[in-house]
Formats: structure tokens, C-alpha cells, sequence
């Protein structure tokens, strides 16, 4: 069985869809049965696909291209074309797309991966191709597909209702807890530390409540830890960025830029609460992250979050800065209730596994390689 696998959301400067694309991936490569190779495919003008040790091996065999990714979409969006046989020169049994559009194929099982449905009610959150094309074509792609991954239960329900997929064509692939993060803390928790925010600056994360109720703490408390800013700025945060350098916000709020895995550890352990006030997510990796490592939550009530966190967070409306500001508060004031929670989010996810992941993904492979005639078919569309 040949199976490749869309690498490209991976390649450089990982956001959430890439550390779960490279996570996956990496897993997908331990527990690669023996008749199986795992084809991991990039493209890009200028970066260029060199995974660590972690993807390399026996069965893992590399395509990297250098056609841009944007006219690459362009191309397989709007005439589906060139199959991704005439550019990798090999044939698969599957064909994993990192996103919800699907990769051309000629003869492979075609399968995509869905993260959340928020681009459908809220395309003003997204830019570039998703804004252009996701919306207009992730229902045709769904009903083509032979099969969809959805990394939350949250996520497969919202395909299922808003896509038209039957249930039994869609599965859940949970993340796990990345490696440098398992083991717990290395350090005990500071009395002290940042209100910390870990992912993109982006529409979707809801950042502007964030600013709001934390200018709200600064009002009414005589004591409140700065609030840092962890992650790759896009176009529309740049009035957030403003604001946190202006009154009253200036002085309090750090701001630092895209964080790689090898400073994630520290950043969270120096935390006081990790908050993630996003209008929706469809999994949440920093919540995972930061309850792997015994730090506070607060979340908001909306997306996977509520899946992801349980009765470890605690959770605000999105649409209410006083809600989040409310959440922040009790977490930084009542220490033995914060406590309690962090004991309930480091036992929730003990036993959340990429390899599990993995193994869930490669029995999903063979039931849709064993289901499809021995024969190539005509591309679908």
C-alpha cells in the first residue's frame, strides 16, 4: 500500500495545522505497518522538504516540488489539474490533502483532513485561497471524497450537519501530547508569571476580547501579571499590535513573535494561565499542551474547546471581555480551585497519544484500500 500524505502545511514556520500535519506524519512513520510505504509530499518555490529523524527511515520516501503552492492551488482548484501522479511520477493506493480540498488523483483513494467550518459562516476571518475557494468548493470536495478526517468529534459533527457526509465517512483522528511536552513540568509553577496567549494572530483567535478584558483587569486590580503575546502576527493584527503599544495597555503587554517547539516548553512553565479566547477551534493544541504541563486554562465556551478541556478549564463567552475577564481573574485569585483543575487537565490527557492517532489513521487506510477495485479509476473532478 502507497499512501501519500499532503506534508506542505508542515513545511516552514508551523501553526496549529502544521504541528498537527507534522505530528500525524511523524506518527504515521513509527507505525508504518511492513507492506506499507508513506509517501510524504511538499511544494514550494524556495523551502524546501528536509524532515528531522522523526520522518525519515525504511518506507518513508520524500517528494519535494517547486512549483509555488499558490499556483499549485490555483491549478487544482479551479481545473484539477495536474494529478499529483504527474508530479510525483509514482501511483498511490491513497491520497491524503492536508486540508479540505482534495489533491487531483488518478487512481488513489482520495481523503482530506477538516480542522473546523468557521471559514463557512465567517469568511472575513481567512485570506488568501481559503477566503477565495474554500467556501465554494469544500461541499463538492466532501461529497467526493472518499473519506474525510476530522481531528475533534466537535469538527465531525459540524461535517456531517454542514457538508451533507454520512457518519460513516468520516473519522475522528485525535492529536496527542507532542514529545517535548510529555513527562509534566520541569520546574514548579511560579507564583508569578504571564497571562499568556500561545497561536496566530489571527481574526479567528478572537485577540481584541482578549485586549479588552484584560485593559478591564488593569482597571479594577492593583496587581496584574503582563499579558504576552505568543505567536506569527498576520495583516489583521496589526491594530491589535497598536493598541497594546498605547495606553493603558503600554508596558504590560508582550509581544513576541512565532514560537518554535524548542521554546514552547519554557514559555508555558513560566505561565500563569494559558488563555485561548477563540471565537472557534477545531482542536486546540495549545490547551493540550499547556494541561500536559500542569498550567492553568481558561477558554471559550465555543469549537472542540469544551471536548479538549472538560472540567479542567475554565471557560468565558467570547463575546463577553467581563466573561474572560471574570475566567482570568478566579484562575489568578483562587489557587487551590486552580489547583484542582490543573490535577484534573494533567490526568485528562495522560493518556493522549499520536500514535494512537496514527494507528487509527493506518486502519483507515486499508479499510478504504480494500474497499477500491484493484484497477485505476477516471479522476473524479
Amino acid at each position: 500500500m502507497d499512501v501519500l500524505f499532503d506534508y506542505r502545511p508542515a513545511l516552514v514556520g508551523r501553526t496549529g495545522v502544521g504541528e498537527y500535519v507534522h505530528e500525524l506524519a511523524a506518527g504515521l512513520a513509527r507505525r508504518r505497518p511492513r507492506e506499507a510505504r508513506l509517501h510524504l509530499f511538499s511544494t514550494s518555490w524556495k523551502d524546501r522538504l528536509a524532515p528531522g529523524p522523526e520522518l525519515s527511515g525504511e518506507g518513508v520516501v520524500l517528494h519535494d516540488s517547486r512549483i509555488p503552492v499558490r499556483l499549485l492551488h490555483l491549478l487544482w482548484h479551479t481545473s484539477g489539474v495536474p494529478p499529483i501522479e504527474w508530479l510525483t511520477q509514482r501511483r498511490y493506493d491513497i491520497v491524503h490533502a492536508a486540508h479540505p480540498l482534495l489533491i487531483p488523483s488518478r487512481a488513489g483513494a482520495r481523503v482530506a483532513t477538516v480542522y473546523d467550518l468557521d471559514f463557512l459562516d465567517h469568511p472575513e476571518r481567512t485570506e488568501r485561497e481559503v477566503r477565495r475557494d474554500y467556501r465554494r468548493l469544500v461541499r463538492s470536495h466532501a461529497r467526493r471524497a472518499d473519506g474525510l478526517l476530522a481531528i475533534s468529534d466537535s469538527t465531525r459533527r459540524a461535517v456531517v450537519e454542514r457538508l451533507g457526509v454520512s457518519p460513516g465517512r468520516v473519522i475522528v483522528a485525535r492529536a496527542g501530547v507532542p514529545a517535548w511536552a510529555r513527562g509534566g513540568r520541569t520546574r514548579p509553577r511560579p507564583e508569578t508569571g504571564p497571562i499568556l496567549f500561545l497561536g496566530t494572530l489571527e481574526p479567528r483567535k478572537n485577540v481584541g476580547a482578549l485586549l479588552d478584558a484584560y485593559e478591564q483587569l488593569l482597571a479594577t486590580r492593583l496587581a496584574v501579571p503582563p499579558l504576552c503575546l505568543a505567536g506569527r502576527s498576520t495583516a489583521a493584527a496589526s491594530g491589535w499590535l497598536e493598541r497594546a503599544a498605547r495606553a493603558p495597555l503600554a508596558g504590560h503587554v508582550q509581544v513576541t513573535g512565532y514560537v518554535p517547539d524548542g521554546e514552547r516548553r519554557a514559555l508555558l512553565e513560566s505561565a500563569a494561565v494559558l488563555v485561548l479566547p477563540s471565537w472557534n477551534e477545531g482542536f486546540g493544541l495549545p490547551v493540550l499542551e499547556a494541561m500536559a504541563l500542569e498550567v492553568p486554562v481558561v477558554v471559550s465556551n465555543r469549537g472542540a474547546l469544551p471536548e479538549v478541556a472538560g472540567d479542567a478549564a475554565l471557560y468565558c463567552d467570547p463575546a463577553d471581555p467581563m466573561s474572560l475577564a471574570s475566567a482570568l481573574a478566579a484562575v489568578l485569585d483562587d489557587r487551590d480551585a486552580t489547583n484542582r483543575r490543573v490535577e484534573l487537565g494533567r490526568a485528562r490527557v495522560a493518556g493522549w497519544s499520536w500514535d494512537d492517532a496514527a494507528e487509527t489513521v493506518w486502519e483507515w487506510y486499508r479499510d478504504m484500500a480494500a474497499r477500491r477495485p484493484g484497477e485505476a479509476r477516471a479522476d473524479r473532478g
